[in-house]
C-alpha cells in the first residue's frame, strides 16, 4: 500500500510540474502582434501635417523644396534596408506572446521550397505582401519554420500556422520580421 501511494505522489509531482507541450493553441489575430501604442505626455502640443515645411518660391516663400535624391546618384532600392523609414529602430513587438503556443491565419511567401513542398516561408495579412507591394510592418510579418514541410495548395491560398512564436527579428532578405514561429502544423484555410 506505502509502494502505491508513493508512485502516485511521484505520478502527481512528474505531472504537476511537467512541461505542457499539448496544451491547446491560442487563436490569435494580427492585431495582437503590435503593442499598444504609447500615451503622449499631456502637455505636448500636436503638430499639423505642413508644420515646418519650406513654402515654394511660388508661394512667397524664400528657399525651393531640397531635392529627393542627389541629382545624376542611381540607388538600388532593394538594398538600401538602412534608409528604409524605422531602420535601425527596435522592431516593436508584444514580449508577452514568446514562448507561446499559437495558431493564426494568414498568407504563405515561400522562402525555402522543393516545387510545391515549403521548409520556411514568411506569413503575412494580405494577399502579395512582401512580393509587389512594400512589405507590411515587421510586427506584421512571421518567419515560419516547418521542419517536415507542407505542400502548399496555391500561393494566394489562406492557411492557419499552429506552433511555439518566438520574439526574435530577422532580415529574411525580402522584409524585416519581428517573429518566428516554429511550426507544427500548417493547414489550408477554408474561407
Amino acid at each position: 500500500m506505502k509502494r502505491l501511494a508513493a508512485a502516485c505522489v511521484v505520478l502527481l509531482l512528474t505531472t504537476a510540474f511537467a512541461p505542457i507541450d499539448n496544451e491547446p493553441p491560442v487563436e490569435i489575430g494580427w492585431s495582437k502582434l503590435v503593442p499598444p501604442a504609447p500615451v503622449a505626455p499631456p502637455n505636448v502640443k500636436s503638430k499639423s501635417f505642413l508644420s515646418g515645411a519650406t513654402p515654394s518660391p511660388a508661394l512667397g516663400g524664400s528657399e525651393p523644396p531640397p531635392p529627393l535624391l542627389p541629382p545624376g546618384e542611381d540607388r538600388p532600392w532593394l538594398s538600401e534596408r538602412r534608409n528604409q523609414p524605422g531602420a535601425g529602430a527596435p522592431v516593436p513587438v508584444v514580449q508577452e506572446l514568446d514562448g507561446k503556443r499559437v495558431k493564426i491565419g494568414g498568407y504563405v511567401v515561400p522562402l525555402d521550397f522543393d516545387a510545391t513542398n515549403v521548409k520556411e516561408f514568411l506569413l503575412v495579412p494580405f494577399v502579395g505582401a512582401c512580393i509587389h507591394v512594400p512589405p507590411p510592418p515587421p510586427n506584421q510579418i512571421i518567419y515560419v519554420k516547418v521542419e517536415q514541410g507542407f505542400d502548399v495548395a496555391g500561393s494566394f491560398d489562406p492557411v492557419w500556422v499552429t506552433g511555439k512564436i518566438s520574439v526574435a527579428s530577422q532580415f529574411t532578405g525580402l522584409a524585416e520580421t519581428g517573429y518566428t514561429i516554429d511550426a507544427d502544423a500548417v493547414e489550408t484555410r477554408k474561407e
